[in-house]
């Protein structure tokens, strides 16, 4: 388990949506209006309890996440910043990310939150061609889009940006041409993700009816190869599956998500993990401010995690990454020998099959592993010792 010297990380979730997304579940949370002062208020009581659970912490990263969190008043923002570093105190680099929508109504409040101390932007493009945002169900076409990033470039320290392939009809040329596009405006983090179709959504429902169509396996391993191999060249390699950046540009916070750091949770449905205790916060926004109201906090579930839970969430999580993980840490979180957690047989036959290279303790996914990663979890991590 992380110790108290490892930098802490705090997710804010912000959940209200301003327009219904095809292919996302947080269509609930479309609200027309906020009571902001209420907002704050309940997140800052959120935000103390995380503080009297993790005391005697620094924090190494903040991320603001979830509907539209470029929307939040900038005050909050500040009182959330503020509240956090006289509970924790913040590490001299400490990163501060907030996920925008790249709309000029959202572009036009990137100064405002820089002057609070967000100091990087994840922009969720999501694409460079306008019929492919409107297939997406994104309001914002490729020109207003470059516009935002044109603002977020000039603003914040540090920008990523985001970009949704293995379309239905994408050719590999296609994405070629569109990823070459997207290394051209020199941010230094890009977030590349496989479409997929999550329950309940409107993609699923036109999948199951037959109009929706994605690219076979074949044809996504062969985009997935692509991708790789075109940031690599261009110097944002791969440092998790779906994630690339120039070395020392990787997102930090995510990355405390990815070596099983220690992180708190507050806000609507916000999740955590800290001190062996996985938390979730109450899903809807109202449960959640009656929840805070009533109790000092917006906690519907802590539970405390068995050593091999633990050790396998970090391998689940781990594996992602291109460094691997350390089967020497999984064998202490999980508190037995890592033969008792890891099917050691599989490791060699996966190994052989050049899927896996395990260097000493450490076990990392090759190239030819990553796109098959689920099927490697599957085979190596003994489910028995899990439960």
């Amino acid at each position: 388990m992380p110790d108290e010297q490892t930098p802490l990380a705090l997710y804010v979730h912000w959940p209200f949506c301003v327009s219904k997304c095809p292919y996302c579940d947080f269509n609930s949370h479309v609200r027309e209006s906020v009571d902001q002062a209420a907002w704050r208020d309940a997140m800052l009581a959120d935000l103390a309890h995380e503080a009297d659970a993790l005391p005697g912490r620094t924090l190494g990263s903040i991320f603001f996440g979830g509907g539209t969190p470029s929307l939040m008043p900038p005050a909050t923002v500040a009182a959330v910043l503020n509240a956090a570093e006289k509970a924790w105190g913040f590490a001299p680099d400490i990163e501060i990310t907030l996920e925008a929508n790249p709309s000029s109504v959202e572009a036009a409040r990137f100064a405002d939150l820089a002057e609070c101390g967000v100091n990087r932007v994840s922009l969720g493009l999501q694409a460079l061609n306008d019929e492919a945002l409107a297939f997406l169900g994104r309001a914002h076409d490729v020109a207003e889009g470059l516009c935002a990033l044109d603002v977020a470039q000039r603003v914040f320290d540090r920008v990523s940006f985001d970009l949704i392939y293995a379309r239905p009809d994408q050719s590999i040329g296609d994405w070629h041409a569109e990823l070459t596009r997207a290394l051209s405006f020199g941010t230094e983090h890009l977030s590349l993700y496989q479409l997929t179709v999550e329950a309940g959504t409107r993609f699923a429902t036109e999948e199951r009816e037959g109009r929706l169509a994605l690219p076979d396996p074949d044809r996504a391993a062969d985009l997935f190869a692509l991708t790789r191999e075109t940031t690599a060249r261009a110097g944002l390699p791969a440092y998790e599956i779906s994630n690339h950046a120039r070395p020392g540009a990787e997102s930090r916070h995510n990355l405390t998500y990815w070596r099983y750091g220690d992180y708190a949770g507050i806000g609507p449905g916000a999740h955590g993990r800290r001190g062996g205790f996985a938390t979730q916060r109450r899903r809807k926004p109202e449960n959640w401010i009656d929840a805070v109201t009533r109790n000092g906090h917006g906690i519907e579930i802590e539970d405390r995690l068995t050593p091999a839970e633990r050790a396998t969430e970090a391998m689940l999580m781990g594996l992602r990454l291109a460094e691997g993980i350390d089967l020497a840490r999984i064998a202490t979180l999980g508190e037995r020998p890592i033969d008792r957690l890891i099917d050691m047989p599989k490791v060699a036959m996966l190994a052989d099959q050049g899927l896996v290279t395990l260097d000493g303790t450490r076990l990392r996914a090759t190239d030819a592993g990553m796109p098959v990663l689920n099927a490697i979890l599957g085979e190596i991590v003994d489910v028995r010792e899990a439960i």
